[in-house]
């Protein structure tokens, strides 16, 4: 399943490229689509964009084959996380057929975790590496949504952003999915409403 995505054309370009501050990688593969509460920008439009996304989320080293049908698979799974992940911001149980989706993608087996230079990577099993890879990130929504961070989970309040997020500090009071991005946008137009009202 896609969003309703505005045509490619009226997109701008810094809006296409891939956002990582969600905190997790299973939320940052649902910040593949921008902003959600406005502009919806599909970040996924060709099957080559998510095999860029698995490189620049560090999720593979090299670069795996995407079908038209994995992409439609991964859009559905994408979808399938945000809105359970939604639902947990307002303390709510996410939806069965949402955990069906999930589960369905966990039952693949996930990527193999291998040690290089001292460094823990993931490499696609001989066969099935795009069902590897959607495997990985439903386990990783399974183990967000089933452990303490799941309270955590916020959604940046900047009005046309809605980022979800791991909120990681101590408080557990963050707004923003960027104190500099989003928090600077609000902080400016606060400002700006405080002189006119002078």
């Amino acid at each position: 399943m896609s969003v309703e995505a505005i045509p490619s054309d009226d997109v701008p370009a810094e809006e296409l490229r891939f956002n990582f501050l969600s905190g997790r990688l299973c939320l940052a593969f649902v910040a593949t689509v921008g902003e959600r509460r406005r502009g919806k920008y599909e970040r996924l439009r060709r099957p080559a964009d998510l095999a860029r996304w698995y490189q620049e989320a560090e999720v593979l080293d090299a670069p795996i084959t995407i079908t038209s049908g994995g992409l439609e698979t991964a859009r559905a799974l994408r979808e399938a996380i945000y809105r359970p992940a939604q639902r947990l911001v307002s303390g709510l149980a996410p939806a069965a057929e949402d955990e069906e989706v999930i589960n369905a993608a966990a039952a693949f087996p996930p990527l193999v975790p291998v040690l290089r230079s001292g460094t823990a990577r993931l490499n696609p099993p001989p066969t099935g590496a795009e069902r590897a890879a959607l495997s990985t990130l439903a386990r990783d929504a399974i183990d967000l949504f089933t452990h303490v961070d799941a309270a955590r989970i916020r959604e940046c309040a900047g009005p046309e952003c809605g980022l979800l997020f791991v909120d990681t500090s101590r408080p557990g009071r963050r707004r923003w999915c960027s104190s500099a991005a989003c928090g600077g946008k609000d902080r400016a137009a606060a400002y700006r409403r405080r002189k006119r009202a002078q």
